[in-house]
This record gives structure tokens, sequence and C-alpha cells, in this order.
């Protein structure tokens, strides 16, 4: 089975950014990360997909996750590993 990508908004400076990677790669994940400080153009990008503009924002496959908290909490109750099997 081929893990859905995994596209991450992040700023350089965002703690909860570090957090939400840190949970990703503690899972042996792999993620696309696109920093919306670089361009203008991501942070567009971002809002466009999301709907929001604070940082973190997630995204397994096209279903938008949410922030850091979010993330947190699907992983919790196991929804985190569910998505990303597929189910």
């Amino acid at each position: 089975m081929t893990q859905p990508p995994i596209t991450i908004y992040v700023t350089g400076w965002c703690g909860y950014c570090r957090r939400a990677k840190q949970l990703l790669t503690s899972k042996n994940l792999a993620f696309n990360e696109i920093n919306v400080d670089d361009d203008v153009k991501f942070r567009e990008e971002m809002l466009a997909r999301s709907g929001a503009t604070t940082v973190p924002q997630i995204f397994v496959g096209d279903k938008h996750v949410g922030g850091c908290d979010d993330l947190y909490a699907l992983d919790r109750d196991g929804g985190l590993d569910r998505l990303i099997q597929g189910a």
C-alpha cells in the first residue's frame, strides 16, 4: 500500500509547525513541506485550499486535516492511521 501524499504548510518560526512535523516524522510518514514565508503564492495557495491563514495547515491526500492540534487529536483517536491506510 502506498502512503497518500501529505502536505504541510509552514513558516520557519512556527513552534506548532515543528510539533506537527515531529509527529509525522515519529510515525515515519513522508511529507511535502511548503514554507509560506518563501513566496506569497504559497500562502495564497494555502488559503485557497484550507480557508485558513494560520500555520500549519495539513493535508493528507485531498483531505484537510487542519492545524497541529487537529493533527494530534486525529492521531490520538487512531484517525490518522486510518486516513493513511485509506480506511
